[in-house]
């Protein structure tokens, strides 16, 4: 082969890249540069990453723990055995869950890469899996990368956003694998209650499906009431796993560190996959987080406050002008029907357009989410009121 034929050929990319959608908040990136290239001023209402600090006595632990040379050495990759002792005591006090950390709990690097471990660990090309709808992108690229089929479970307004099981035909059900849920939830704010849980998990066991739920806003919520685990509901052990990070809930979204805790055949399958694709965390960071899980909940509660405030901010405006909102109980999100009956898409990129305030598409999150937006309560109330009261009136709700 001569050195011109060589340089003729082309490679070629893998197959299933053609069926990866550009990333929700990649576009959205996209369209906010787009807009400063033309002189906007930018304000991101758009993505989850908190505008608190973290707590100062995690960020000292850290400092201390980096300087210790032991500590920058390979980390296990399941976490060492205090970390998965702490992970599994907070769920003790938590939820009344009781776990066992040599087998029943893996630490992760951000809960993010579990989801996508998880797919190599169960599914097997043409199983079906269950995925809400809208939901978190990285559930329904489980199917993409391992070949299997997804199958979108619509979350409508009139079931407060919980998932239908009767409404799940029977011929997928048998072919289903792989059940994601994600309570309280992320886009819609909704909160499920322990008989949701528990109708999931007998649906689950009738099928023979592994239930995988994603659980990063445990803590941040406005009912009455703490949301429930997954593993609250009777037998949830036996079929199902539930997946946990720090980011949320002490503002550590940069520092990447997660759980996932239920089924040991399970947490241990995903074991194998991770010790076999990536590393454990820096045990600094470790070392931060049982820091953190020791912690007095006060921290927290304040920020429940904090949020609460913000959301009653946020509605406030927003129905004074006439706009729909969902009044969930959980997350750090406002769910809202887009006005004028306008497509996700184009309401937001006019809004950032003419605004310079960027919220997020609901259809960016599922197909059913087309006709509402995002907003993130991650600024102050007063900043939250001044920029939505901007959207409102260029913006009528009718």
């Amino acid at each position: 082969m001569t050195e011109t034929d060589s340089k003729s050929r082309c490679f070629k990319l893998a197959d299933r890249l053609e069926k990866v959608p550009p990333y929700l908040f990649q576009v959205i990136d996209d369209m906010k540069a787009d807009a400063k290239s033309r002189g906007i001023e930018i304000v991101s209402l758009g993505i989850g990453d908190p505008d608190q600090p973290t707590p100062p006595e995690i960020v000292e632990e850290l400092y201390k723990q980096a300087q210790i040379n032991e500590m920058q050495k390979y980390p296990a990759y399941r976490g060492t055995d205090e970390m998965r002792q702490a992970l599994t005591d907070f769920y003790q006090r938590r939820f009344g869950v009781q776990l066992n950390p040599q087998t029943e709990a893996l630490t992760l690097i951000g809960s993010k890469e579990g989801i996508a471990n998880l797919a190599l660990a169960v599914l097997n090309p043409n199983d079906v899996v269950i995925v809400p709808d809208p939901s978190y992108p990285v559930y329904a690229m489980n199917a993409v990368f391992t070949g299997s089929e997804k199958y979108s479970a619509p979350l409508l307004r009139e079931n407060d956003f919980l998932i239908d099981f009767g409404a799940i035909p029977d011929e997928i059900a048998e072919r289903a694998k792989l059940l994601w849920m994600n309570y309280p939830n992320n886009p819609t704010s909704a909160v499920a209650p322990i008989e949701f849980f528990n109708e999931a998990v007998q649906w689950a066991k009738k099928y023979g499906v592994i239930i995988a739920h994603d659980n990063p806003y445990s803590e941040i919520y406005q009912s009455d009431e703490p949301p429930p685990s997954l593993l609250n509901a009777e037998g949830a052990r036996d079929v199902g796993i539930e997946f946990n990070t720090l980011s949320k809930t002490y503002n550590m979204t940069g520092w990447r560190i997660g759980m996932v805790v239920g089924n040991q055949d399970i947490v241990q399958a995903l074991g194998r996959v991770k010790s076999n694709i990536d590393s454990g965390v820096f045990l600094p960071i470790q070392k931060a987080a049982i820091r953190a899980l020791n912690m007095p909940s006060d921290s927290v509660v304040e920020l429940r406050k904090k949020y609460i405030e913000r959301r009653i901010a946020v509605e406030e405006v927003l129905e004074s002008a006439g706009y729909d909102v969902y009044h969930g109980k959980g997350t750090f999100y406002v769910w809202v029907r887009t006005p004028q009956g306008k497509k996700s898409f184009d309401f937001v990129g006019e809004v950032i357009n003419e605004t310079g305030v960027v919220i997020g598409p609901g259809s960016g999150w599922g197909k059913s989410g087309e006709g509402f937006f995002r907003v993130c309560l991650t600024r102050e109330p007063d900043v939250l009121r001044k920029y939505l009261q901007v959207i409102v009136e260029k913006f009528p709700a009718n």
